[in-house]
């Protein structure tokens, strides 16, 4: 392109805009408002959720009588914190909006459905889950030891929940009827729809809560004996 370059030359040469001069300041020009309308558009605080650091999210539970620090969303719900930051996958989620009681623990002794309940306001409170209920030498609880006996659950996966509205109830309520426990249990669902079984193992963990449940059962020599 001969002719266009000593064009160029020549309008160069006389002071006017070239071509390629025009077509520089055009790129040039777009940088500098693209550089201002960010710098306009950039918001002069962060947004509310971006300003919490991590270390500002940083919250202390109690559970299962240990403190625990944990990374905690406003909008995350105590069964997420439990399953998934704390590893306690003994609380089980199956309908997510507080209508099986798969998810129930203990807040403070009350039985509470823990996908409904937000992390940020059990931070003063005592979480108990099925994973604390054990004695810290693995003694089952007297609640377990009688569901173990009466096998009262068949693919389980209810059983957790069942097991903590039952303790919760039977703390307050520790010589209940059969009617009167059905009842105390009653805001948990078994999709085997199992619930005589399921009450058997109830009442005979109530009654093991009351008595005592036999030790030597649940002790190794005990299993090889009956082995």
């Amino acid at each position: 392109m001969p002719e266009m370059d000593n064009l160029d030359q020549n309008e160069g040469a006389t002071g006017a805009i070239t071509r390629r001069r025009f077509i520089l300041g055009v790129i040039a020009g777009g940088a500098v408002v693209g550089a201002a309308s960010y710098r306009f558009l950039a918001p002069s605080s962060p947004k509310p959720w971006l300003s919490k650091s991590a270390s500002e999210r940083l919250i202390t539970l109690n559970v299962n009588g240990k403190l625990r620090r944990v990374d905690v969303m406003k909008q995350e719900t105590l069964a997420q914190t439990l399953r998934y930051k704390l590893g306690l996958t003994g609380t089980k989620v199956a309908c997510d909006r507080a209508e099986c009681g798969s998810c129930t623990v203990l807040l403070d002794g009350v039985p509470y459905y823990s996908c409904s309940v937000l992390t940020h306001t059990v931070r003063n409170r005592k979480v108990t889950t099925i994973e604390g209920l054990a004695a810290a030498d693995g003694t089952l609880h007297p609640l377990q030891k009688g569901i173990v006996d009466e096998q009262g659950f068949q693919c389980a996966y209810c059983m957790t929940g069942f097991t903590m509205a039952a303790v919760g109830f039977l703390q307050k309520h520790p010589n209940p009827t059969r009617a009167e426990l059905a009842y105390g249990v009653s805001g948990n669902l078994c999709r085997c729809q199992d619930y005589s079984k399921i009450l058997d193992a109830l009442m005979r963990g109530a009654e093991y809560m009351r008595t005592g449940a036999p030790a030597d059962r649940y002790s190794s020599a005990g299993w090889k004996r009956r082995a």
